[in-house]
C-alpha cells in the first residue's frame, strides 16, 4: 500500500497524538483508532454507511471522543493503479472528512486490505460471521498500519 497524494502534510512522527483511518465503502465504514509516534493501530467499530446522516454523526461523535490529529483514508484503485467509481467515492468521503472536521486527510491506497484483514482474522480463529462483523475495522487497522509504516519510512529517509 502507498500513500497517495492527498492535499495535507501528514503529522509530525514525534508527537504524540491519536490518528483515526477509515476503510470506506457504501455499506459499511470500519474505523481503526492509532498512534504515530507510539506506531501503534487498532481496530475501533465497524459504522452502517447506508444511513449516511447517522454515521457522519457518529465519525464526529469519534472524532470529538478521539480529537485526532490526523486522518486517513483508504482509497481502492484497481490493480493496475488506475482510479474507479469507489475510488472516486472514498475520495469524496475524504474532501467531506477534510471539510467537516478542519483536519489533515492522508489517502492511502488500500487494495487487498479488507483481503488481508480477513486473514488475520481467519489466523485467529474468527469464524465466517464473525470476519464478517469484524473486517471493515480491522481493514481500517491495516490501511492504518501502512500509513504508520510510510510516514516511519519517509523520516527514516529524512534523517
Amino acid at each position: 500500500m502507498t500513500a497517495l497524494a492527498a492535499g495535507h502534510a501528514a503529522v509530525p512522527l514525534t508527537q504524540s497524538r491519536p490518528v483515526l483511518a477509515f476503510d470506506f465503502g457504501t455499506r459499511r465504514i470500519g474505523v481503526a483508532s492509532g498512534d504515530l509516534a507510539l506506531g501503534s493501530a487498532h481496530p475501533l467499530v465497524t459504522l452502517d454507511a447506508r444511513d449516511r446522516a447517522r454515521s457522519q454523526l457518529e465519525i464526529s461523535a469519534l472524532i470529538e471522543q478521539w480529537q485526532p490529529a490526523q486522518l486517513v483514508v483508504g482509497v481502492p484503485c484497481a490493480l493496475d493503479g488506475s482510479e474507479h467509481a469507489m475510488t472516486r467515492s472514498a475520495r469524496a468521503f475524504a474532501r467531506a472528512l477534510a471539510r467537516r472536521h478542519a483536519l489533515p486527510v492522508a489517502h492511502v491506497d488500500e487494495r487487498f486490505s479488507s483481503v488481508e484483514a480477513d486473514a488475520l482474522l481467519r489466523e485467529a480463529g474468527a469464524d465466517a460471521r464473525a470476519r464478517a462483523r469484524l473486517v471493515d475495522a480491522h481493514a481500517a487497522c491495516v490501511i492504518l498500519r501502512a500509513f504508520i509504516e510510510q510516514q516511519a519510512a519517509r523520516r527514516q529517509a529524512a534523517a
